[in-house]
């Protein structure tokens, strides 16, 4: 069982940055992917990027690629996401999730532990 936790979230202009994280209780990231996905008020949840532990392999949703970097910190069993050039449209929950395996799946039904989510708003 894992447990996962977010934190960074807020409040930023446009253009700004913010750093988001992930941290992992209950056991260590040794064989999983992590993604990161976002939900905004009255849309679907979507996959916004993901990272493969064992190699720290990535993949990105158009969308924010170039301007978004998932990376892994080993030692704290933690997976953090750095928000670049942030736009308005980036508002939403962002979502830290969890998945078993070395594929990174891009829906989220893929994904077995979810965290409880953090709130990111960006004003024009």
């Amino acid at each position: 069982q894992v447990q996962l936790e977010e934190s960074g979230g807020g409040l930023v202009q446009a253009g700004g940055s913010l750093r988001l994280s992930c941290a992992a209780s209950g056991r260590t990231f040794s064989n999983h992917v992590v993604g990161w996905f976002r939900q905004a008020p009255g849309k679907e949840r979507e996959f916004v990027a993901g990272i493969r532990w064992s190699t720290g392999g990535t993949y990105y949703a158009d969308s924010v690629k170039g301007r978004f970097t998932i990376f892994r910190d080993n030692g704290k069993n933690m997976v953090s996401l750095q928000m670049n050039s942030l736009k308005p449209e980036d508002t939403a929950v962002y979502y830290c999730a969890a998945r078993i395996g070395t594929v990174i799946k891009t829906t989220k039904d893929e994904y077995e532990y979810w965290g409880q989510g953090t709130q990111v708003t960006v004003s024009s």
